[in-house]
């Protein structure tokens, strides 16, 4: 690691998973060196995942088969999220319909709930989660005892989940199937609200954590509230035109390619006049006549540094959305 690479002045890695370290069962290519690489570096390292299908130590199993650094608390998941906050919520003791994994169900129990099989049981609350056998007679379950007073409490809303053959439905699609049915939304626990960061974070002792995903809507937006530093990694859902849109809250500070470029220098961007460099691209927004704006950007679309110089020239012209927003983007080629 050089002594000013992106990593100077953190003490702590927050890592997505999906996304970022594998897709399905499978590394991505080159996040288990750089993973390992952190020791060395002096960097602790923690796992923040929303995907609630599995246990800590089933996931840290898994990280160790890869290669990866984990030990079982290392990991810290949705599923715990979500069974804390129920905890809040309902005393112990009470029933709690899981819709979703045994691994949420096991965190649920040990918290003194009792898990029941159906609506017919009147449970408390339901508690849903990942888990890709579910189906519509287990959607249909949770629909009828959240209708009939239950408390409803989701693991995470991702609508998306990266896998080894592309993106697939996430807990959101499922979580908005029982939504249609009952007609308001539930409790939320994992990313992107803040607990997991924080509980993450106060784990390893850190200070000074950086947050890595792959997501703007929970990982960058979830790091954001949590108040750490956040950078956003395209080997996952999001690129760098969807982090262009992006509201203010779910801006990231830092774009990079793999997790590798944590070990190098990130690129300088620099505000020359009306442009803001970056490398060898320059972006600049333009307004027109009806007042419309554009972001004129001199670089090629497979160049992050391009998108780093547009998305910080698109920022400093609209710092306070509060939804994703839609510039006009012109291309006109790589700068000498």
């Amino acid at each position: 690691m050089t002594a000013n690479s992106l990593l100077t002045g953190f003490d702590a890695v927050l890592a997505d998973l999906d996304g970022v370290v594998y897709a399905g069962p499978n590394a991505i290519p080159g996040a288990i060196e750089a993973l390992i690489g952190l020791a060395g570096a002096n960097v602790k390292l923690a796992y923040v995942t929303n995907n609630a299908s599995r246990t800590p130590a089933q996931v840290a199993a898994h990280l160790r088969d890869l290669g990866a650094p984990a030990a079982d608390e290392q990991v810290v998941s949705s599923a715990q999220a979500g069974a804390a906050l129920l905890a809040q919520k309902v005393p112990a003791g009470s029933k709690v319909l899981v819709t979703g994994s045994h691994a949420l169900a096991q965190e649920v129990q040990a918290l003194g709930m009792t898990v029941v099989e159906s609506a017919t049981d009147i449970p408390d609350a339901v508690i849903q989660g990942f888990e890709p056998t579910l189906g519509w007679a287990d959607l249909a379950e949770a629909a009828y005892a959240i209708n009939a007073g239950a408390l409803w409490i989701a693991t995470n809303t991702d609508m998306t989940i990266p896998r080894d053959r592309g993106i697939a439905p996430g807990n959101g699609t499922l979580v908005a199937a029982v939504r249609a049915a009952v007609g308001h939304d539930p409790l939320v626990a994992g990313k992107p609200e803040s607990p997991l960061f924080h509980t993450a974070a106060t784990r390893l002792g850190a200070s000074a954590a950086l947050v890595v995903g792959d997501r703007l809507d929970t990982d960058i937006l979830g790091g954001n509230k949590a108040g750490m530093a956040t950078a956003l990694v395209l080997t996952g859902v999001d690129s760098g035109e969807t982090a262009l849109r992006a509201c203010t809250a779910e801006r990231p500070d830092f774009i990079i390619d793999t997790l590798a470029e944590l070990y190098a220098p990130y690129p300088a961007v620099v505000l020359d006049g009306a442009t803001v460099r970056c490398g060898a691209a320059a972006a600049t927004v333009i307004t027109g006549n009806a007042g419309a704006r554009k972001v004129q950007i001199s670089g090629t679309a497979t160049d992050t540094d391009a998108w780093r110089a547009a998305c910080a020239a698109w920022w400093a012209a609209a710092p306070s959305a509060d939804q994703a927003t839609n510039p006009l983007l012109e291309w006109t080629g790589r700068t000498a």
